[in-house]
């Protein structure tokens, strides 16, 4: 009897772990669902509107892209390196923080997750604790984006969140970083319908909603898994594949950037400089995050300009790889989270 018991389990953890090696950049379509949703209900409404009176006119097929045009912003060709570090830096506080604009916080937090600072890390956490679905969800992938463990109090406590759709995404974040005191909810995903209430493992127990035995729930979670992984360097972006196609951007070079990129060869280096002056925004902004890890005065000068791009993704990417190549800290490997982790 016990062996029977404990081979569901097996599986269960067999599934968990297949679905961590798949890559946790996992909810990135969430967030545009559920932005998409709601852009659809609100043009919805002047639509019948209109309908009552006169016919309103089609909207431009590019209407529903006009939230990444960015207010200017002057740079001074004098400015020091200090002074175009605070800029870079007032430029994603602004966004991370302009509670007006949800599209734009979550793009400044996509950002945000480039940086590994404690300046990084106090806006990524402050944005956990909004009261918008996106914005904590957009938060906790921006935590695991940037692999610092400062935030793992933080990503913890989301475990316990209202929403299946944050709590789902703090425990795959905690996990990829070799945390599994989340781990009970991943199970209770794993399990579907097979398991109504919570379990425990490794000393953990947490709310398990209901909605993650919702089969309606679970395909959208895979969905959104499976997703991430055509996102290429955008897979980091929470509305980055919304943003690509509203765009016209071109996918292809997108991925193939990022591909380009792991060759840190001088041809390959003079390719991407020359990128950041690309028609395509998408492009830019890929090009921009290739340079991130690029510490030479010429790198900084190029993307610096690209900070009051006119689209929202180009100047918010490029302001957090500026600052990484002047020297602000990145990511740690994966490898090295976990092994620091093992050490102790």
């Amino acid at each position: 009897m016990e062996t029977e018991m404990k081979a569901p389990a097996s599986r269960a953890r067999t599934n968990l772990f297949n679905w961590k090696r798949s890559g946790l950049l996992l909810l990135a379509l969430a967030c545009v669902v559920s932005a998409a949703g709601r852009a659809q209900s609100a043009a919805a409404k002047p639509a019948s509107t209109a309908a009552q009176g006169q016919s309103a006119p089609a909207e431009p097929a590019s209407a529903a892209s006009n939230e990444e045009e960015a207010p200017p912003v002057t740079l001074l060709p004098t400015a020091t390196a200090g002074q175009r570090s605070d800029t870079a830096w007032k430029i994603l506080t602004d966004a991370a923080t302009d509670t007006k604009h949800t599209q734009t916080r979550l793009q400044a937090l996509t950002a945000l997750g480039l940086l590994r600072s404690p300046r990084s890390a106090k806006l990524i956490a402050d944005a956990m604790t909004d009261p918008g679905l996106d914005v904590r969800t957009a938060a906790a992938l921006a935590a695991g984006l940037s692999r610092d463990r400062t935030l793992e109090p933080n990503l913890r406590s989301l475990l316990n969140d209202k929403e299946p759709q944050v709590a789902f995404t703090a425990a795959m974040t905690l996990s990829k970083m070799g945390d599994h005191t989340g781990d009970d909810i991943l199970v209770a995903v794993v399990d579907g319908e097979r398991s109504a209430g919570p379990t425990m493992i490794h000393g953990a127990e947490h709310r398990i909603d209901n909605d993650l035995h919702n089969p309606e729930m679970l395909a959208r979670l895979g969905a959104m898994q499976g997703a991430s992984m055509l996102l290429g360097p955008f897979g980091v972006g929470i509305t980055a594949f919304e943003f690509i196609h509203q765009s016209g951007g071109d996918l292809a070079r997108v991925s193939a950037i990022a591909q380009m990129a792991k060759d840190r060869t001088e041809p390959v280096h003079r390719k991407l400089l020359a990128a950041l002056a690309d028609k395509d925004p998408a492009v830019r902004a890929a090009a921009a995050e290739a340079l991130a890890d690029y510490h030479d005065s010429a790198t900084s000068a190029a993307i610096y300009p690209l900070i009051a791009d006119k689209k929202y993704p180009v100047r918010l990417i490029s302001a957090a790889a500026y600052l990484r190549t002047t020297g602000v800290p990145g990511p740690l490997p994966a490898r090295a989270v976990l092994a620091v982790r093992a050490g102790q």
